[in-house]
């Protein structure tokens, strides 16, 4: 990229670099604030054996599910299987590798990873499996275990507002894992509902600062809604 405007006018331009065999972290939590339209390309643009670190694998048919059903994702790093069958049964079937983290320790690996800690103690997982080879020390008399940070190749972030500088605004609860993911990948891209002048976001409300973003596209989004809610004691799955 040229200068401070990271905007780029295609997604060709937003995922220019990527290539089989990388580390690809995905921001959202569910379905909520995925980065919907970059996933969709990296299905088109048929890269395989990647390594995707997200919350969850989205849903058959949508959001990361749909590199599940492209066989693109070699190894799956989460903190649990959610509504995917598929993600399901490509795990039992030992057809994809799947690394299942407590979702605390795995927003601190990627946290870690973008402040340059590269590995931490924690409580959290002590006398089960997640704590098999891991090295063990005591603490005040508590056991904790040592995690290593993790950091991606790409980061494919969704943000409600930026600028061309590449600053970022999330909206509401569409926060979750996109700061994390932001900061902690050699290449940021962010797609957003609207991309607006230097100058009109206020510098206070600023969630992710451009330093850490090389690419922003705008794009349109589906918004898919994972369960919803028709009223007490009732859900019903968003087709």
């Amino acid at each position: 990229m040229a200068g401070l405007d990271k905007r780029v006018t295609s997604y060709q331009q937003a995922l220019a670099g990527l290539e089989d065999n990388m580390t690809v972290l995905a921001g959202g939590f569910g379905l909520c604030g995925i980065p919907e339209n970059l996933i969709d390309h990296i299905r088109q643009q048929g890269v395989k054996g990647l390594t995707v670190v997200s919350n969850n694998c989205g849903v058959d048919g949508f959001g990361l599910g749909l590199l599940l059903e492209n066989q693109q994702i070699k190894t799956m790093i989460a903190s649990y299987v959610g509504e995917n069958a598929l993600f399901e049964q490509q795990m039992l079937s030992g057809e994809l590798e799947v690394i299942l983290t407590p979702q605390g320790t795995l927003a601190e690996k990627v946290r870690a990873g973008g402040a340059g800690i590269p590995a931490f103690y924690t409580a959290t997982g002590y006398g089960t499996p997640v704590a098999e080879g891991k090295e063990v020390r005591e603490f005040d008399g508590r056991h904790y275990i040592l995690e290593q940070a993790i950091r991606g190749d790409f980061a494919i972030v969704k943000g409600w507002k930026a600028d061309w500088y590449g600053n970022v605004i999330y909206r509401h609860t569409a926060q979750n894992f996109n700061p994390l993911m932001a900061m902690a990948a050699r290449v940021t891209v962010v797609e957003v509902e609207e991309i607006v002048a230097p100058g009109e976001l206020d510098p206070a409300a600023i969630h992710t600062p451009g330093i850490y973003v090389d690419r922003v596209i705008q794009g349109n989004f589906e918004k898919r809604i994972e369960q919803r809610t028709l009223r007490a004691g009732g859900t019903d799955a968003d087709a």
